[in-house]
């Protein structure tokens, strides 16, 4: 992303993001995954009160967001935090925020 850019084109590459992140369930999740390296559906459900599809629609979410990423160890998959590309981009956006619209 370029520091240069128009403030609505950054926050348009952010949208994505902001949907991801604004669901409740979907904030518990990210920070239960910011406490440990990696979780698996059942682990995530065992913390959180909700049903293993609800975790796994609400995990999928955040996997196309690029905020968590899914590995496969034997038969579970395991899910951890992902967001270092999301922080630079919310870094840009402030930015160019800072630089426009100040």
């Amino acid at each position: 992303m370029n520091h240069d850019e128009n403030p609505l084109d950054v926050f348009e590459k952010l949208s994505p993001y902001f949907h991801a992140l604004g669901d409740p369930v979907r904030q518990q999740i990210i920070v239960l995954l910011s406490e440990c390296e990696s979780l698996n559906v059942t682990q995530i459900s065992d913390q959180i009160p909700m049903s293993r599809p609800t975790i796994s629609h609400h995990l999928k979410i955040l996997r196309q967001a690029r905020i968590v990423q899914v590995q496969k160890k034997g038969t579970e998959m395991y899910y951890r935090l992902e967001i270092k590309e999301v922080i630079e981009m919310f870094k840009v956006f402030i930015h160019v925020v800072e630089k426009n619209c100040l």
